[in-house]
Order: structure tokens, then C-alpha cells, then sequence
């Protein structure tokens, strides 16, 4: 039997000055794992640009 699985991009914007407050990642972490996503990855590409996190749970 084969899961099947769901798969969903969030993106973290970064301020005015392109950071990402560690807190802000943590939190939204926090809130997607509680309704079952887990962290796959994170890319952060561009100085300017958002953080994506890429996630997945069961489906």
C-alpha cells in the first residue's frame, strides 16, 4: 500500500532590510505542525526575497 501524501509552500516575507526573524519561522512552524505538516525544506534564495518552507503530511 502506497501513502499518499499532501504537499504545501509557505512563504516567510522578509522585511523592509531582507531578514527573517528566526521567531517568525519558529511560530509559523509551530501553527503548521499542529495541524499535521512537517517540515521537508527551506530555501531562502534571494537576499530580498521571502523564505519558502516546503512541507508534507499524510493525505
Amino acid at each position: 500500500m502506497s501513502d499518499r501524501w499532501q504537499y504545501k509552500v509557505e512563504e516567510v516575507k522578509s522585511s523592509i532590510w531582507g531578514t527573517v526573524k528566526p521567531a517568525d519561522v519558529e511560530e509559523r512552524l509551530r501553527t503548521l505542525g499542529q495541524q499535521g505538516w512537517e517540515l521537508v525544506n527551506a530555501s531562502h534564495a534571494t537576499q530580498w526575497g521571502p523564505t519558502l518552507l516546503f512541507l508534507k503530511r499524510r493525505g
